[in-house]
């Protein structure tokens, strides 16, 4: 096979060549013939390869642009190999039309309000399964239903190329809620720069499948990502009858404009963590020998949050006839843990000391996405799990804790506040959005959404609550007066969160071992209890898969710290600062923290010499930023609180 397909492109390459030095005007070649299909079947599994009035299947793109048995193309200089098919089959994203969650949120939705099933089927496939929904809709179909999709190849294709390599450009970024709009016979693209200048090598896209390709500087922005990661919902009463009033039920686009993320200059667009790009040749068309390498090169990895749909889906391929094998599952759901693992939050243990005979314990959290998180679809969440115990392991504190039934321990009944600080069992810090009804009352059903009723996800870097998107992106309930919440030092935009602990000791000492943990899942079962309620097929179904794989959620960050506590000591100011990082490492920057009653009014950072590097003088505050000169070496780091106390203490500088 490996022979056939090189000689194939040895002799289509000549071809062209001969053709270029003649100087003549080809005739448009039918570059491939009924058997190299076949081939493609057999080299890239059963995608679709048909056609529809407007779209076509990724099994046709699959043929130039997935894995090239020659080892030719797609691949980096190193030899990896980064074909956009294979990166992308195994994706949410990909598998967007097959998702049984998907399939029996619908059915749930449809169940509770019959009357609107045309609505609500037409609008939900809009962004599940939009080459068949906007296909049917040009053909003249009023709808587009759950049972056209079941029959239609190229809707089951989800979020395949032509949803997003063909949207038009004129009003990217402009409409929402899957009001999606595409072009009939062009195909955008990344490489270019001169939407007027045609491509240097466009026949065989145009004979193969039948599209022009042309320079889209959109296909790289986040308007690309728009018409879906926003959603407003119309609401309805519990009698189904339409209130007028809309609920935007996601926003993640526009939780990326409310952010530094989407600056003009400097700023990062979604494709720049979901679809991060190598700068490194690579050729992106296969049968073509002569191709050369193109770059930055975006590498389809399409990676969200989800591991427990991509686990459940990797574990039933054949069941949900998904055209991906378990090693491509293997390498999204490791992208996906990765990005969570390492690209989601910071988590630290600010502050640990003990004041009137109680353990004082600061977290604070901050979100490195370019969203809320968790962000997206509302049933997500996140959650702290702190506990203090003796070095035997004998509980003295516990918030949060995962049950066995993956559901966390001493929440409330229908949903638990946001908190500055946490001194019970029965408190636990919850990141989540809960929709209420018309009546006010917690709901999972979509279309009964009224307002949100908490809304404590964390905000993204340089959120503001002045942004003209801030509407899209409220925040709500107790979260919305804790000063601590997106600020640091009285400013808005920090991205953070700060909780408090505060365990009473009741005179024990000993040494207290502390454990934070920040979990994250993305289908809680409080979640699925309404939905389960309900029996249709696709609920049934999927709720045999839900139980049988069990959501427990990720461990995201861990922390732990330990502290000896020997009696009730008086807190002076020299015992009430701490310095972190300590060394202080990379940028220079370090955190002087004062806890208890003491605030800082003053700081001067002098050097091994005795000459003074940093100062610094302001209002009365409990924390500070500051930067050590490159130089390394012992700092000494004076400092004033505002009822005149001093205290030294040293850092190094590595």
């Amino acid at each position: 096979m490996k022979s056939k397909w090189l000689l194939f492109s040895i002799l289509i390459s000549l071809v062209l060549l001969l053709a270029a030095a003649r100087g003549e005007k080809e005739q448009v070649l039918k570059y491939h013939s009924g058997e190299d299909i076949e081939m493609y079947r057999l080299l890239q599994g059963e995608l679709p390869l048909g056609d529809n009035s407007m779209f076509t299947g990724s099994g046709k793109c699959a043929g130039c642009h997935g894995f090239d048995n020659n080892g030719f193309a797609s691949v980096t200089p190193e030899g990896q190999d980064v074909n956009v098919v294979d990166d992308w089959r195994a994706t949410l994203m990909a598998n967007s039309a097959k998702d049984p969650f998907w399939r029996a949120k619908v059915s749930h939705e449809v169940s509770v309000n019959p009357q609107h099933r045309e609505i609500l089927e037409d609008k939900c496939t809009s962004c599940h399964a939009p080459m068949g929904r906007f296909a049917a809709i040009h053909d003249g179909f009023p709808h587009y239903s759950m049972e056209m999709l079941m029959n239609d190849s190229l809707g089951l294709d989800g979020v395949s190329c032509n949803s997003c390599h063909q949207q038009d450009p004129a009003n990217i970024g402009k409409f929402f809620s899957g009001e999606l709009e595409f072009v009939m016979d062009t195909l955008y693209g990344p490489y270019g720069g001169d939407p007027n200048e045609p491509p240097l090598f466009s026949d065989p896209m145009q004979s193969f499948i039948g599209y022009y390709p042309m320079y889209g500087e959109h296909v790289s922005k986040s308007e690309s990502c728009a018409g879906c990661h926003t959603l407003i919902t119309n609401t309805v009463n519990l009698d189904g009858v339409a209130t007028g009033n809309k609920f935007v039920e996601q926003a993640t686009y526009h939780e990326w404009l409310n952010s530094t993320y989407s600056a003009e200059i400097g700023g990062i667009e979604c494709q720049g963590c979901h679809m991060p790009r190598i700068n490194e040749p690579v050729v992106i068309s296969s049968n073509y020998a002569f191709l050369q390498g193109r770059q930055p090169f975006g590498l389809h990895y399409l990676v969200g949050g989800n591991t427990f749909m991509l686990e459940l889906m990797r574990n039933r391929i054949d069941e949900l006839d998904i055209a991906a094998t378990e090693e491509h599952f293997d390498r999204v759901i490791d992208r996906t843990y990765d990005l969570l693992l390492n690209e989601s939050v910071e988590f630290e243990i600010t502050d640990l000391y003990v004041q009137d005979d109680t353990l004082m314990c600061e977290l604070k959290i901050t979100n490195r996405t370019g969203h809320k998180f968790p962000s997206g679809y509302p049933s997500r969440r996140a959650f702290v799990e702190f506990s203090v115990s003796d070095e035997d392991g004998e509980a003295l504190f516990s918030s949060g804790k995962v049950r066995p039934d993956y559901e966390v321990e001493g929440q409330n009944e229908d949903y638990e506040p946001h908190y500055r600080i946490i001194d019970a069992e029965d408190e636990v810090q919850i990141y989540e959005m809960v929709l209420g009804d018309v009546n006010g009352h917690p709901t999972t059903v979509l279309e009964r959404a009224n307002s949100s009723l908490k809304d404590n996800r964390l905000a993204p870097l340089g959120f503001s609550t002045t942004h003209l998107s801030y509407d899209t992106t409220l925040i709500v309930g107790e979260a919305l007066s804790d000063s601590d919440f997106n600020h640091e030092n009285g400013v808005e935009g920090s991205g953070s969160d700060r909780i408090l602990y505060k365990v009473a000791l009741h005179g024990w000492e000993g040494n207290a071992i502390v454990n934070a943990r920040f979990y994250y899942q993305s289908l809680p079962p409080k979640w699925m209890e309404e939905m389960f309620a309900l029996s249709t097929p696709e609920i049934d179904s999927f709720k045999q898969m839900y139980e049988e794989e069990g959501p427990d959620p990720v461990l995201i960050a861990d922390r732990e710290e330990s502290l000896l506590i020997v009696g009730e000591k008086p807190l002076d100011f020299a015992s009430s600062v701490m310095v972190y990082p300590n060394p202080v490492i990379d940028s220079g920057r370090f955190t002087v923290r004062s806890r208890g009653e003491f605030l800082l009014t003053a700081c001067d950072v002098y050097d091994s010499r005795g000459r003074r590097v940093v100062t610094w003088q302001g209002s009365a505050r409990r924390e500070l930023e500051l930067a050590l000169p490159e130089v390394q070496g012992t700092y000494f780091v004076d400092l004033r609180s505002a009822g005149g106390e001093s205290a030294v203490l040293k850092v190094l500088r590595r």
